[in-house]
Parts: C-alpha cells; structure tokens; sequence
C-alpha cells in the first residue's frame, strides 16, 4: 500500500469524511471546493492508500446497556513477543474489550472495557482477564466521566 503525498484538498477530504462519514460525495466536494467527479477519484484514492481504513457509526454505549467504563490496566509474568502476542490474541477475542494498548513503562497494556454494570465487569475480570494466561496483576479504574471522546486523528489543512 503506498502512501501518496497528501495536497490541501485531499486534507480536507479526510478532515471532513473524519467528521462525517456519510456525507454524500456532493457534499463533500462543495465542502472542499472540487466538482464532485474529482472528489471521488481523490476519495477513492485516499481509501485505496489505506489513509481511510473504514466508516464507523458511534453508538451510544449507555442507550445499549453499557453503563460502565473501566481501564484496566495490565501486568504480564512474561514480555516475550510470543507471550505479548497471545495477549493480545485473547483480548482481541472479547467483545467488552474496545481497546488495547501495550505501553512502556511498569504497565504491559491499557485495556479500555464496557460493562452494562460493575457487577458485570468483575465478572469478566475474574473470569475472563485475571484468568488469562501469563496475567500478573489488573488494575482498574473506573472511569467517572468523559470530557472528550474523539475519534481519529488531527487533520491539519
């Protein structure tokens, strides 16, 4: 997959599909300033370059039953690749798990977990996670509320 430069338009494209991802081609180009033919080919492009990995829709967790977040964050016996990698191999696996980190530091990985209670979330700690092979130690934090929930990454024109 190779990475083309990136003009001011093609900027603009990612900066608005980031924000909306069904925005209709026609949009988007009044948007960045292109007739709408061009603006497909430049959309097609940055998908096809990997710079648009896929489109989402944000649900809302508590409207689901999700109540809950934790960060646990994760100590392992081992940090051999073969171990890290079965780590995350099993986490990968559990639908509760939205995120996962390695990190540097005193910590192995950050996991970022939905849970519709608490009671379900140690539930799946002492079941699923504790339990996990190679796993020293969790430490949780719940998370009180969230200020800012962005997704992707700045975009600068």
């Amino acid at each position: 997959m190779k990475k083309s430069r990136l003009d001011k338009i093609d900027r603009k494209i990612l900066k608005e599909l980031q924000e909306n991802g069904r925005i209709t081609n026609v949009d988007l180009a009044k948007k960045v300033g292109i007739s709408a033919p061009p603006c497909l080919r430049r959309v097609r492009a940055l998908e096809e370059s990997g710079y648009v990995r896929n489109y989402r829709a944000r649900l809302d967790s508590a409207l689901l039953g999700y109540n809950v977040t934790v960060f646990a964050m994760v100590r392992l016996t081992s940090q051999a690749e073969t171990d890290l990698i079965r780590f995350e191999q099993h986490v990968s696996k559990l639908s509760m798990v939205r995120e996962c980190h390695m990190l540097a530091g005193e910590v192995d990985f950050i996991l970022k977990i939905v849970a519709k209670d608490w009671d379900d979330y140690q539930e799946f700690l002492k079941n699923e996670l504790t339990s996990a092979p190679n796993v020293t130690s969790v430490k949780s934090s719940l998370s009180i509320r969230s200020a800012k929930e962005e997704p992707g990454v700045p975009v600068e024109s």
